[in-house]
């Protein structure tokens, strides 16, 4: 049986985005799903100077790890100040030290969402631009705007946004 990983690019306990991530990912027939929590990979502020007298810390390793011993991400990525979430953009930090292209051609999900109507679309195009040189293989993205009046008890409640979301995961289902 095929294996993704879920995971949201935020540590909030309370993250909108790990929600979307774990709806999505258990949407994916015949996979087994692993999903993280970033709050599990704990990691010191990136810095050369940290690095040359500690080494790269574990959890960037352990998480680097789950990446390349998947079979596909389902990645939804918190947007702040029009960017990757602080705790994300360190994490990917630090793992890139370990290897440039730490996506490793996995098949990606790549989707984000916001309580606002772009649901976290500035963040979307970033991450879209720039993983495909760090070993990114997004094969489908979805943005969900308005999180709180599309998705509730769990599931999306917009019956358009459901069949859009529906679509991207059977493409990336058919490259897993």
């Amino acid at each position: 049986m095929k294996k993704i990983i879920a995971f949201a690019g935020s540590n909030s306990k309370q993250s909108i985005n790990k929600k979307l991530a774990v709806y999505t990912a258990n949407l994916v027939e015949n996979c087994e799903v692993e999903v993280l929590d970033l709050n599990d990979f704990e990691l010191p502020i990136y810095g050369i100077d940290y690095e040359t007298e500690n080494g790269v810390p574990d959890n960037a390793k352990v998480l680097l790890e789950k990446i390349k011993s998947s079979d596909g991400v389902v990645l939804s990525l918190a947007e702040h100040n029009g960017a990757y979430a602080t705790v994300f953009k360190n994490i990917l930090d630090w793992m890139s030290r370990i290897d440039g292209k730490l996506w490793s051609d996995k098949p990606m999900l790549l989707m984000a969402t916001s309580p606002g109507a772009r649901g976290g679309a500035t963040v979307l195009e970033i991450a879209k631009g720039r993983f495909p040189y760090m070993g990114g293989n997004i094969i489908a993205d979805f943005s969900l705007p308005s999180f709180n009046d599309n998705f509730s008890d769990g599931k999306l409640i917009n019956p358009t946004l459901q069949e859009e979301l529906l679509n991207k995961v059977v493409l990336f289902k058919e490259n897993v």
